[in-house]
């Protein structure tokens, strides 16, 4: 049963992860293709593709083997520039590792980008 398409793609990349696999494929979107470019430039995984289809298109993504866990937040808190503290408690394993992925009104980002840039936005995912 379909949660949400980021929901989707970040179980598919953990269970993915999990087993060994190298690639794997998921449903596109907007907010999936800018949570992945996020996780490719942290280095948590490698390449991504679009595959068109009829339906909208998938991502088939090279996996690096380096996601221990991932998953989408719902509902979406709001943070303001200062609050990424009690979130990083709550959701990441240890401080300074893994990070939660922010929509802002500047796009999608970091958590430590949002704090650099001194703006708050709303929580997406969170990877480590």
């Amino acid at each position: 049963m379909r949660q949400s398409i980021l929901s989707d793609c970040m179980s598919t990349l953990k269970n993915a992860e999990s087993v060994g696999k190298d690639r794997c494929t998921v449903e596109a979107s907007k907010i999936v293709m800018e949570a992945l470019k996020t996780l490719q430039e942290k280095k948590y995984i490698g390449e991504f593709e679009k595959i068109e289809d009829n339906r909208g298109g998938k991502f088939r993504i090279e996996l690096l083997g380096k996601i221990n866990d991932c998953n989408a937040i719902r509902p979406r808190f709001s943070v303001k520039k200062n609050g990424f503290e009690k979130w990083e408690k709550r959701y990441l394993p240890a401080k300074g590792m893994g990070f939660l992925i922010v929509t802002t009104p500047y796009g999608i980002m970091t958590h430590e980008e949002a704090k650099s840039k001194e703006i708050g936005g709303k929580l997406v995912a969170f990877v480590y």
